[in-house]
């Protein structure tokens, strides 16, 4: 059995190129005692894996070069070695970015294919949801009657964190998003109260519009001028939760940091960065209340897919340009 996957060739300087990867056929390795060989269905493209392609020290060990990349998939069991998991089972694990996964049974989870989508155990019941619920409701400390500001509100974590908030009984709930048809999404299906188009005018600007009240939470997925404009509308004991800062991932030189951090001391607001790998103790609460949101369509999600290994690629450099609404899912 031939397996196709994608190598890390080089450390992409600035935005990544296509000559930065690799699609590298490898023979499929049977599993040994204790493992599994899976064939992957769904493929999950993130944020955070462009950090794992540089060498910097960071939370997670980078990408090796000529070796295949790793990150969120699902996928049937095709050969067994592991008591537990049969042939014909579903797993999540963290070998995606190729065809076939051959991995220790102990690194795989049997997610229920029956009771939800495959693809979405990769996103609203998957890592990305539980980020959402995690920074939102434990790191950010949300409370009935806030008024909450996400930023990336389209995208597969801030769509969920706004609408969590909405559930759990927020006062006012404000998206910003790429473009227009995103903004309307967000109000029309999502429930938001309100949303702009962070590329029709300045961030401050139109948060003030939209929230004339000040803001008590902040999601922060984008950084930059974002963060700069909700610390600018933060309300008395304000908190930020700081997420991913995508508008600088590609950024060649240290981004400048916010102007305006001394209206902290006035508001006592607070800034906290969060990793979801810190929260996995929230993964039974998570499941047992988001679930029943998602079946009865209390919580709506959408997926962006795109089909085939060979454009792995692309769906990920799709993500850093905005081009996904909701999950970004690799199909195979």
């Amino acid at each position: 059995m031939i397996n196709r996957e994608w190598h890390l060739l080089s450390r992409p300087v600035g935005w990544p190129k296509p000559e930065d990867f690799a699609l590298v056929e490898a023979e499929v390795r049977q599993p040994r005692e204790g493992q599994v060989l899976v064939r992957n269905k769904y493929l999950s493209v993130d944020p955070y894996m462009r950090g794992r392609m540089s060498a910097a020290k960071s939370y997670v060990a980078p990408f090796e070069l000529g070796k295949a990349m790793q990150g969120g998939a699902v996928g049937e069991v095709v050969a067994s070695e592991a008591e537990g998991i049969a042939v014909g089972d579903h797993v999540l694990h963290f070998l995606g970015w190729r065809e076939y996964a051959t991995l220790d049974a102990k690194n795989a989870v049997k997610v229920d294919a029956d009771a939800a989508p495959l693809s979405a155990y990769l996103g609203v019941l998957g890592m990305t949801g539980l980020t959402a619920y995690a920074g939102l409701l434990r790191t950010a400390a949300f409370k009935e009657g806030d008024s909450v500001f996400v930023s990336g509100a389209a995208g597969a974590v801030g769509s969920q964190v706004g609408q969590i908030a909405r559930l759990k009984g927020a006062s006012r709930v404000i998206g910003s998003a790429g473009s227009d048809e995103k903004v309307k999404l967000l109000v029309e299906e999502y429930g938001f109260d309100a949303a702009f188009n962070y590329k029709n005018g300045p961030v401050g600007e139109q948060l003030r519009a939209a929230a004339p009240d000040g803001v008590d939470v902040y999601f922060d997925n984008v950084g930059g001028d974002h963060l700069e404009a909700a610390i600018g509308s933060l309300n008395h004991g304000g908190r930020i939760a700081v997420c991913g800062m995508i508008s600088v991932y590609n950024n060649t030189e240290p981004a400048p940091g916010p102007k305006n951090l001394a209206r902290l001391i006035q508001t006592r607001g607070r800034i906290e960065g969060f990793l979801v790998g810190d929260h996995y103790d929230l993964q039974p609460q998570f499941v047992q209340e988001v679930g029943p949101w998602v079946a009865s369509g209390a919580l709506k999600y959408r997926e962006t897919v795109v089909e085939g290994i060979e454009n792995n690629l692309e769906a990920f450099l799709g993500v850093l340009r905005g081009d996904n609404t909701g999950k970004m899912i690799v199909k195979l």
